[in-house]
């Protein structure tokens, strides 16, 4: 059975005891991905989020398939690897948040005659209508008010500060999607506090807040998602049918190698030198920096970083290659640095970060529901 813990197990449980008496409950953040579920348990002690533990099952053993393969599995299998990684990573916690694809989901900012709360209330559902292309009875919906002090240098089209309108944030969730994690979540005994689109997670958890906007590319097993946020607003949201799994694919073809001696291949050794990876990495980025390019050149706006999360963004000398296609600064997400951690691991938390991105920031809203 394929555990990625980070060396924590039953040794972090005890070592994390270090930390005195808790303060708080202990929440979780859990990202259920295509190729693998991520868990994070956090708690707070004097006003710091403490990790407690953390763990990754892969997902493709479930499903008969291979580690690193996504896979398409019902709601119990879910369930059965979720208490799998639980019992082996000590997870201690029933209660968090939980990840949603963007691609079960539509995210718009629309305008609203009114400040009245009690008037968008009302006055929303039926705006939505607009800008759903579904039923609206299949999708949950959600909303914020954008700050007009905000709004003002936003990309997409607001109203002038000052004026009568309210500027919202709508996100509407495909309702199968939520029955399917409600499904996971009661066969797994959790208890969901809110669902939270991934993008939304990355950008509490992976960068530095500015004014300016930021590229975020995450790469996931099947596909690679590429988001332009401001002010954790999605200004631009884009898909590439390519993903780690890829790279793995075209290693075997290449090496003569199963999937499974690929993927341990690749994991131990990334990308260096390895010219059949670096085909496929240039297709990735070379869709980002058009998604960049165009960007800058319709907004008027530099993009001041871009940020690679997901578990292919953990892949050696990832962010060399990614910096020869942007003129921005690259990096490679650290959100374990958003937490506390005992400092012998914080080496092990530096490289298995890119993976955790989404879980981590999960967790951290968790913390203050």
């Amino acid at each position: 059975m394929q555990f990625s813990l980070g060396g924590l197990s039953k040794t972090f449980s005890k070592i994390s005891n270090a930390f005195g008496s808790k303060e708080g409950e202990s929440v979780l953040g859990v990202d259920i991905g295509s190729s693998s579920i991520k868990v994070v348990q956090l708690t707070e002690r004097k006003g710091i989020a403490v990790l407690e533990t953390y763990g990754e099952i892969a997902l493709g053993q479930y499903g008969s398939a291979e580690v690193g393969q996504s896979v398409n599995l019902p709601a119990e299998k879910i369930a059965e690897a979720f208490n799998d990684l639980a019992r082996e990573a000590n997870v201690s916690s029933k209660v968090g948040g939980f990840s949603v694809p963007l691609s079960a989901s539509l995210i718009s900012v629309i305008s609203l005659p009114t400040k009245n709360t009690e008037e968008l209330v009302a006055m929303i559902p039926l705006e939505a209508r607009k800008y759903i292309p579904i039923p609206i009875s299949e999708v949950s919906l959600d909303w914020f008010i954008i700050p007009d002090e905000e709004a003002q240098f936003l990309s997409v089209h607001t109203a002038k500060r000052g004026s009568s309108v309210t500027n919202v944030l709508l996100v509407a969730i495909r309702n199968d999607i939520l029955q399917k994690w409600a499904a996971v979540t009661e066969a797994a005994s959790l208890s969901p506090r809110f669902y939270e689109i991934e993008p939304f997670s990355f950008a509490r958890s992976s960068y530095e807040h500015g004014t300016a906007p930021i590229m975020v590319i995450d790469l996931g097993a099947s596909s690679t998602r590429v988001y332009v946020i401001e002010f954790g607003i999605i200004d631009v949201s884009h898909t590439v049918n390519r993903g780690a799994q890829d790279l793995t694919i075209a290693m075997s073809k290449s090496e003569g190698k199963t999937f499974e001696e690929a993927e341990r291949m690749k994991r131990e050794k990334g990308i260096i030198g390895s010219e059949v990876g670096a085909n496929t990495l240039e297709f990735i980025f070379s869709e980002a920096r058009r998604i960049f390019l165009n960007y800058q050149r319709k907004e008027g706006k530099a993009i001041s970083q871009v940020v690679l999360v997901g578990g292919g963004a953990q892949l050696k000398g990832l962010s060399e290659v990614a910096g020869r296609f942007f003129d921005a600064s690259v990096s490679v997400a650290s959100p374990f640095d958003k937490v506390s951690a005992p400092a012998f691991i914080t080496d092990v938390l530096k490289n298995a970060g890119p993976s955790f991105a989404s879980a981590v920031g999960l967790a951290l809203r968790a913390l203050k529901k």
